[in-house]
């Protein structure tokens, strides 16, 4: 590892208790460089969730020691947010499952809505954006291969798109960071793909540092550079896709590595059209 690099993200001894014997998170440690993209491993309940949660500040750690930094700036130190939080949460976009698009409005508003944090309360409140901004909108649309849907309300999108148009709202809000929530855990095999292959493309084509959330290993094999496998909130795996194999899968997790290596198809789909 490059040590003269700072850190996009670095966590040091990150505990989080929710019910006082059982620890979501435990001393768990990690540092993840500028552009990588890691992918993050478990079995539900080891902790991942809490984990992506506490990188943008959702989650409150409780440890004594617990820190996270993004690029060098504290996020959080010892259960306490930083002064800044506000500000550092704009360079780290967040997708879930559940998409949280706004299904009456159209896909545009939905995706102006990354530009809150930015502007005035009193513009964010009667939803006035300038023609620039919303010009900035479309190209992020556009870059997620939804720019023809702009006008459409956001209930008549399948799920893949919905879960493209959450994408297009991270980066018109200007993130250098993304943390992806289980983003294809309910999206059938094709639209997974897809969602998976631009999240990967914007990796690889913007330079952003990545963080997705996977249950199924060879999806994350096959995207990601490296592999943080996660047991009962232990990190209990850092490293390269390689050096995580079925074997080493089952011993770590035992009964609950079959979760993990359901046989998901993630052989090649058309390519998404992207804009250059």
């Amino acid at each position: 590892m490059n040590t003269s690099v700072v850190p996009a993200i670095r966590i040091v001894n990150a505990s989080k208790s929710f019910h006082r014997k059982s620890k979501a998170l435990d001393q768990l440690s990690a540092t993840i460089l500028p552009g990588e993209c890691v992918g993050l491993l478990g079995a539900s309940g080891s902790g991942k969730s809490t984990l992506l949660r506490s990188l943008c500040g959702l989650e409150r750690l409780d440890g004594k020691d617990s820190v996270v930094e993004l690029f060098g700036q504290s996020l959080q130190s010892q259960g306490v947010l930083s002064a800044d939080i506000r500000q550092m949460r704009r360079q780290t976009g967040i997708i879930f499952q559940q998409f949280n698009l706004v299904g009456r409005m159209n896909v545009l508003s939905n995706v102006l809505t990354g530009l809150l944090p930015r502007v005035p309360l009193w513009r964010s409140l009667t939803g006035r954006f300038t023609q620039d901004e919303k010009l900035q909108a479309l190209k992020a649309l556009a870059s997620v291969g939804l720019a023809d849907y702009a006008l459409q309300r956001a209930s008549t999108l399948s799920g893949g798109q919905q879960q493209r148009a959450a994408v297009a709202r991270a980066l018109l809000q200007g993130a250098r960071i993304l943390l992806a929530d289980e983003p294809v855990s309910s999206l059938d095999p094709e639209s997974a793909r897809r969602v998976m292959d631009l999240l990967h493309h914007l990796n690889r084509s913007q330079g952003m540092t990545l963080i997705v959330s996977l249950h199924n290993v060879a999806m994350a094999r096959k995207y990601c550079d490296r592999i943080i496998a996660l047991r009962s909130g232990e990190l209990v795996y850092d490293g390269p896709p390689i050096g995580l194999d079925d074997a080493k899968l089952r011993h770590l997790y035992g009964a609950s590595s079959e979760e993990l290596l359901l046989d998901h198809d993630v052989t090649e789909a058309p390519p998404l059209p992207l804009a250059a």
